[in-house]
């Protein structure tokens, strides 16, 4: 088996809690739509705007690349609907994406990046629509994929052997390291990447893997995975 030449990283629930930072950056969208466009908000809540982006998941191929422009179009369709000026979208979308990026790092997480990138290529896959360089955490990796930039996205192979290929390794040479048991770790292995599931304990202690996926290693930080490649 090859030695490992990069290590790659999935980012939300990997390198920072997901669901606080979503949570807050859909009030303050909510609260901008109740100062600025209260005819929404009579219509619409958070609740019904997350089913329908359900609901366009589901029809559409295309919003599962791209959560920010399946986002925009539930907006778009409630400012339609409540025949108000659609070009207020891009202001609520302004206000959603910044408070999508104000992310906090787990606390490992960025000692082990920094220590990580001295011996290792680094780089990111993921679905979400982070922007490393606005949270400041660009410069750890050398490459970082999205999957509404590349038109495919996890758990199909694709979007890791892109990301291989922008970090000049085989597949072989790289481990993935995710918190989705499917989407992370079953989805590397098919790519023929490495892969390690990260269980963190911050996530809950309800987090377990299906019988038939067996990761390359387990971790429950970045500080397990700095130890199990000083053995590998």
């Amino acid at each position: 088996m090859s030695s490992i030449r990069a290590v790659l990283f999935d980012l939300d629930d990997t390198l920072w809690p997901i669901v606080p930072v979503i949570v807050r950056a859909e009030n303050l969208l909510y609260a901008w739509l109740k100062e600025h466009a209260p005819a929404i908000t009579e219509r619409v809540t958070i609740e019904s705007m997350r089913a329908r982006r359900q609901q366009l998941m589901a029809t559409d191929p295309v919003y599962q690349l791209d959560l920010a422009l399946l986002r925009r179009a539930v907006l778009l369709e409630a400012f339609n609907e409540a025949g108000l000026d659609v070009r207020l979208v891009d202001s609520v979308m302004q206000v959603f994406t910044k408070a999508r990026n104000e992310v906090t790092p787990f606390d490992d997480v960025l000692p082990a990046l920094k220590r990580l990138q001295d011996r290792y290529i680094l780089g990111s896959v993921s679905n979400g629509v982070a922007d490393l360089h606005v949270i400041g955490m660009a410069h750890y990796f050398r490459a970082s994929v999205a999957a509404y930039r590349v038109g495919c996205a996890k758990p199909d192979a694709p979007i890791f052997h892109e990301a291989c290929r922008a970090l000049g390794v085989a597949p072989e040479e790289a481990l993935y390291i995710g918190d989705d048991p499917l989407l992370d770790v079953e989805g590397a292995q098919n790519a023929g990447l490495r892969a390690a599931w990260i269980n963190r304990a911050e996530l809950g202690p309800d987090r377990s893997l299906p019988e038939h996926i067996r990761p390359d290693a387990v971790f429950g930080n970045l500080y397990d995975l700095e130890r199990w490649l000083e053995m590998q």
